[in-house]
């Protein structure tokens, strides 16, 4: 199932594909196209190329590494990410090489993350970020070390029938997307000063 975005402005192609569904397939993801995803995620961008961002993973070929992850889940992902073959929990290292505090590391980590997501876009696969899942447990059960955050869970797969999900989650996965309007958050040269538009202008 694909809900394309209704740009107001053209954009490409795989920023309008990219969305995040909760309907999965488990087929396997193929190895090649998981390093596909982290080569994207290697080449984001961060401040002063530090490249804040780590990666742990588990996968239904590792029954134990992938349950790691599912247990930190809170239990309303759960019930939709059994099904994604892939988990991925990323990580923020917080401070610079010189151990000064990098106040950008999540905004990095997070470019990271979404290079790896328009990768998986763009090789047929489907991502979903999560923010319900237990920091303190990752920490503990995924033996992260005292200066790097947890960030994000993030499911990767191959899509699969929204009539897999219960009635809840299958009206939210087919709902029309909605967006906030530009001039809600772009502002002109000052906080709450509207930037002009083509019609306005």
């Amino acid at each position: 199932m694909e809900k394309p975005a209704d740009a107001a402005y053209p954009i490409h192609d795989l920023l309008r594909r990219r969305w995040s569904p909760r309907a999965y397939s488990e087929r396997p993801v193929e190895r090649e196209k998981l390093q596909s995803l982290f080569e994207a995620a290697r080449w984001a961008p961060s401040s002063n190329n530090e490249q804040p961002w780590h990666f742990i993973v588990g996968t239904k070929a590792d029954p134990a590494g992938y349950a790691r992850l599912f247990d930190c889940l809170k239990e309303g992902n759960k019930k939709w990410a059994f099904r994604a073959p892939v988990l991925m929990l990323s990580v923020a290292r917080l401070n610079f090489e010189d151990d000064t505090a990098n106040r950008h590391a999540w905004h990095d980590t997070g470019m990271a993350s979404f290079s790896l997501t328009l990768q998986a876009t763009a090789l047929g696969l489907i991502v979903h970020q999560m923010a319900g899942f237990d920091v303190e447990k990752a920490r503990t059960d995924l033996k992260i070390p005292v200066g790097y955050d947890p960030v994000a869970m993030i499911a990767v797969g191959y899509p699969g029938d929204p009539a897999i999900l219960d009635d809840r989650l299958r009206q939210r996965e087919t709902a029309p997307r909605e967006r906030k309007s530009i001039r809600d958050f772009v502002f002109s040269g000052a906080w709450g000063e509207s930037m002009p538009t083509p019609e306005t202008r």
